[in-house]
């Protein structure tokens, strides 16, 4: 197994921004478009029309591209999302327009933000010159848990995401706000929550969630979900990390995390793996961890059947050397999961200790 020194180095990194119908993303994106901090951003949208970007802001416009004063760059969806980044890739190539260092995407209310990533796995070019930064999931305070309850694809939205916002936060109840929170909580454990009011957020809070660099750092331990102040026991085990929380029952969504404390090698783990991803692939909605792959540190995500390159770290980010894995998973009991590993550790290829089994909802 070889990892180039630092494949993430020089790519352009892309964040999502989802949420349900009515969730405030055109608010959101219209007023992130005239903020000044958004310079050197390419904005991708479903039609540039719908948020309302003034004449006054447009320095230049073409049939899909509009440039912004401040050098943000608005680019509508054509045909589709690949079509698309190639297209601005190019044009930022040959000097057409901006030299963007960024993009965000906002995809639809009704869509599974699960293609839109896989978009970023599966095309050998758009993976050459992006890499996915992190996914952002906007939830309506007022009519959330009622989403949550009948909407399949919002509760995925929620799932997959990196960073959850709750919008009109100032409509709604001090009882419906923390019942709100305490779904998104068992939702996604993994996810840091915030709160949006009328889209007023700063760009910062959409970016660097995801690993920027296989140079080990604060971030990495954040992009896993653990806690910088969490101390390491004698044991090697964290007391709280990769979601390890209790959550309130939900017949579909299960999070569970494992912790191993022996190295792999690389043929062991991605074989267990690849079996996973073919009996369940599409019901096992996200992996993220860092496994010890003959004593180095290896970090994993994936979204159902399609996985990240995976990155070799330059060293370890903490002093805990176990592999830890967290999954979040759809009509997958857990046992299905801890057997398999289980068998991998009677081969003597890693021992699993689950440390986590959250039924989520």
């Amino acid at each position: 197994m070889s990892f180039q020194r630092d494949p993430l180095a020089g790519k352009i990194p892309v964040s999502l921004i989802t949420g349900f119908l009515g969730s405030g993303k055109t608010t959101l994106i219209s007023r992130l478009v005239r903020h000044p901090d958004m310079n050197r951003v390419a904005v991708v949208i479903n039609e540039v029309g719908e948020i309302g970007i003034d004449h006054d802001l447009v320095s230049q416009s073409s049939e899909n591209i509009s440039l912004l004063a401040n050098g943000c760059i608005c680019c509508s969806v054509r045909t589709d999302l690949q079509e698309t980044l190639r297209d601005l890739f190019a044009r930022r190539h040959a000097g057409e327009i901006f030299d963007f260092d960024r993009v965000i995407i906002e995809t639809t209310g009704l869509a599974d933000p699960a293609p839109v990533l896989q978009t970023l796995i599966n095309d050998a070019l758009i993976g050459a010159r992006f890499r996915l930064d992190g996914l952002v999931a906007l939830v309506d305070a007022v009519n959330g848990l009622g989403t949550l309850d009948t909407m399949p694809e919002a509760v995925k939205q929620v799932a997959v995401a990196d960073r959850l916002f709750i919008s009109k936060s100032d409509l709604a109840s001090p009882d419906t706000l923390s019942t709100l929170q305490q779904r998104l909580a068992d939702l996604n454990p993994l996810a840091r929550q915030g709160t949006v009011v009328h889209g007023d957020l700063a760009p910062r809070e959409l970016m660097d969630l995801g690993l920027t660099s296989a140079r080990a750092n604060d971030q990495t331990l954040r992009f896993l979900g653990e806690s910088i102040e969490t101390p390491v026991t004698e044991t090697g085990s964290a007391g709280r990390y990769l979601g390890d929380r209790p959550a309130r029952h939900d017949p579909s969504l299960r999070t569970l995390s494992l912790r191993f404390q022996h190295p792999f090698s690389w043929s062991a783990f991605s074989n267990a793996l690849d079996l996973l991803t073919q009996m369940r692939g599409p019901d096992l909605l996200r992996v993220k961890g860092i496994v010890n792959v003959d004593g180095q540190p290896v970090i994993v995500q994936g979204v159902q059947h399609l996985f990240h390159p995976p990155v070799e770290l330059d060293q370890w980010p903490s002093q805990d050397r176990d592999s830890r894995l967290v999954f979040i998973t759809r009509h997958i009991e857990a046992e299905v999961i801890r057997r398999l590993f289980d068998v991998v550790g009677q081969l003597g290829l890693g021992s699993a200790q689950p440390v986590g089994v959250s039924p989520t909802g």
